[in-house]
């Protein structure tokens, strides 16, 4: 049985990244991570095909010109980030989920050349400012860099009703339970 494809977005300092680690510590979900290509060198002990699948930037360009991407961003100046069809194939080919941590336009193409194949959750703040505290209080940001996550948490937050689920996390255990629930329910 071919697996699906489950993709999440969020905005910074949601809980995201920990809402995806606690999914993916459930067998019964049957998730694999997907491997994104970068147009990046590898840094310190980063291999091919275990953090990302390192291409050189004409590489990039070209998979990028030949179709081979399901969605791709140039995220710093000539830096380029992105998920292969191959990638996509792999995973749900072996019978697993594919889950995705991409942002809100990548997740629309991905829904978009997917379809019924792909479910999108989108993971929402209780409220702004309870999002702008938990910026806060990683103490990794300075005043300017919570600004600007703010801003783009804003822009993000537009496109949450453009997503098939939406959760509030406000609470850790909660948020783990509704989306486990969705992916068991769309996995069927």
């Amino acid at each position: 049985m071919k697996g699906k494809i489950i993709v999440v977005s969020a905005p910074s300092g949601t809980g995201k990244s920990t809402v995806i680690g606690h999914l993916m510590q459930r067998p019964e979900l049957r998730l694999e991570f997907s491997i994104s290509a970068t147009s990046r060198k590898p840094r310190g002990a980063e291999q091919d095909g275990r953090e990302y699948y390192f291409l050189t930037p004409e590489e990039f360009r070209r998979r990028v010109d030949t179709g081979e991407f399901v969605e791709w961003e140039e995220v710093y100046a000539g830096t380029c980030y992105g998920t292969l069809v191959s990638e996509v194939e792999r995973v749900t080919g072996s019978g697993h989920n594919l889950i995705m941590d991409v942002d809100v336009k990548g997740a629309m193409n991905i829904k978009k050349h997917f379809g019924d194949q792909a479910l999108t959750i989108f993971i929402l703040p209780p409220s702004m400012e309870e999002l702008e505290n938990r910026l806060r209080s990683r103490n990794t940001d300075t005043e300017e860099s919570i600004a600007k996550r703010l801003e783009k948490a804003d822009f993000e937050m537009s496109f949450a009703d453009r997503f098939d689920i939406r959760i509030i996390n406000d609470s850790l255990d909660d948020a783990v339970e509704a989306s486990a629930k969705a992916i068991k329910d769309f996995a069927k």
